[in-house]
């Protein structure tokens, strides 16, 4: 929520909420000094914004302000573009590696801080967040991995009937404008961390404006970055509203390219406003996980479960429909129902709980409001659908109709819909009958529905005995339809689309040879 600044700068804002707190909170502080230092140091670099009003950032699950930060205006975004692109990086490979290297040290130390500060902002919970920033670590040793390989190509051209003496060879450049990147809310730390690092490693220039929901965590990789040794201009965050910033981002001169990962409706917005601009566009997932007949029940509703509620069901690629095959769809939803009963919810801060809150109030709303819509066209409830205030208990439904917007639509929570099906080909036509193609995940140990739903799924990624989740930082991740338009991300395909190719020839027969007539 954005307000008028009383005139208490950003950082003594950040500074003041972390000491006028009751002593029950002394030890949660002890625990995030460190992190709250970094967003303080990164707002005070930042300079005084013209907006003149603040973004109050809440805990969602006792509604207590963390933080206030002062908003950018579309003319501070501006500025920020402006100076990045005014810069050109000359780190080389070897720099860009010490960079990465010192930021891998400084976060690893600051792990519990880090995690902590990723509860605060969005009400997950303390095992996600430790999970949270593991994966951020791992970005940045993908990116240094990515670095000590060279990416260029070599083509012999005497293979031709012309019997061409040369040979071409290719070199990625960095973009001659500016990136833009605009992060969700779900992963505060690691989505930032997706889009920053490919632009560092390819020495690129990146103005990121993380979810006005979740801004703590993007100033705390700012100044992170920074003590590594990072040059100010490569790398800035700008703090506000989508409709006071968007067209400043989107549509400046100086930018070139525009990542976005978040909803179809705004990414498809973000494409039109961009125009002949390039667009990395990672949009939202519907993911389903198909258990056949042959499947390992047990195995599988474990794998249901955990793809189900892991940050607290708010993943594009969490398990949003659970489809089972209809011969062992009773013995699997009860053991669904079992495993389901044994994620703890709570207090995103007691490092017990398995599921911290939904981002806000609304979002916990809208959970319960669907599985309502289902309930009252004929689905049952087996487990959960009890909410208090951002919190949503893990939720199990049967006799769920594959058109129910529950499950047409992408939902948001820890909700586990099961979706019955008889045979290969029914399974297959109600995975695909969404608009989304992003993951999905199969439970069967017969090659032959293997390889035919991997062939017939309409999505980005199929994992076999896995959540639809499953990935590595540097392996390509992306969806089709709704969910996206191809373009690859994890730390490969990000760098390729953050460069561009030059294609060039050297005459080789000569320089091979050089006393050759």
């Amino acid at each position: 929520m954005a307000h008028a600044d009383p005139g208490r700068s950003g950082a003594a804002a950040v500074a003041a909420r972390a000491s006028d707190t009751n002593d029950s909170e002394a030890q949660l502080l002890n625990h995030r000094s460190a992190a709250f230092a970094r967003v303080a140091r990164a707002l005070d670099a930042r300079g005084k914004t013209s907006s003149g009003a603040t973004l109050v950032v809440s805990h969602p699950y006792n509604r207590e302000t963390v933080a206030e930060l002062p908003l950018d205006s579309g003319d501070d975004a501006r500025r920020k573009l402006q100076r990045a692109a005014r810069f050109r990086s000359a780190l080389s490979r070897h720099e860009r590696i010490a960079v990465f290297d010192k930021a891998i040290a400084l976060l690893a130390a600051e792990k519990r801080d880090a995690s902590i500060l990723i509860t605060l902002e969005s009400g997950l919970c303390r095992k996600d967040t430790m999970y949270e920033v593991d994966r951020v670590i791992n970005v940045l040793h993908a990116a240094i991995a990515e670095l000590n390989r060279d990416d260029g190509q070599t083509f012999s051209c005497d293979n031709a009937t012309s019997d061409e003496r040369r040979k071409i060879f290719t070199v990625r450049e960095p973009l001659r404008g500016v990136i833009v990147a605009i992060t969700p809310f779900n992963h505060p730390m690691n989505q930032v961390a997706h889009k920053i690092c490919p632009a560092i490693a390819s020495n690129n220039r990146i103005v990121l404006k993380p979810s006005e929901k979740t801004p703590l965590s993007a100033l705390y990789l700012l100044d992170l970055f920074r003590e590594a040794g990072l040059p100010e201009p490569m790398f800035d965050v700008v703090i506000g509203e989508p409709n006071a910033l968007g067209a400043a981002l989107v549509c400046d001169e100086h930018v070139e390219l525009v990542a976005f990962t978040g909803s179809v409706a705004v990414g498809k917005r973000i494409a039109q406003m961009a125009g002949y601009r390039r667009t990395v566009l990672e949009l939202g997932g519907n993911d389903p996980l198909i258990v056949m007949e042959d499947a390992d029940l047990e195995r599988a509703a474990q794998l249901a479960a955990k793809g189900s509620y892991k940050n607290s069901g708010q993943r594009c690629t969490a398990v949003k429909r659970i489809l089972v095959e209809r011969t062992v769809a009773r013995p699997f939803t009860e053991l669904l129902v079992e495993h389901s009963r044994r994620w703890q919810t709570g207090d995103p801060m007691d490092e017990r709980v398995d599921i911290g809150t939904l981002i806000d109030d609304a979002a916990a709303i809208e959970c319960a409001r669907r599985v309502d819509e289902a309930r009252d066209a004929g689905a049952r409830v087996l487990l959960g659908h009890q909410r208090d205030g951002a919190a949503y208990a893990p939720t199990v439904l049967e006799r769920v109709g594959p058109a129910l917007r529950l499950v047409q639509q992408e939902t948001f929570g820890p909700v586990s819909p099961v979706i019955t099906f008889c045979g290969l080909d029914e399974a297959v036509a109600i995975a695909n009958s969404t608009r989304y193609g992003l993951s999905s995940g199969v439970c069967t140990n017969r090659l032959d529905y293997i390889t035919h739903l991997i062939a017939h799924l309409d999505v980005g990624t199929v994992n076999v005995w896995e959540v639809p989740g499953f990935r590595l930082e540097s392996t390509p991740f992306g969806g089709v339809k709704d969910s996206g338009l191809g373009s690859k991300e994890g730390m490969q395909e990000a760098i390729k689309n953050f460069t561009n190719l030059k294609t060039y020839s050297l005459p080789w027969d000569t320089l091979a040879h050089p006393h050759a007539a």
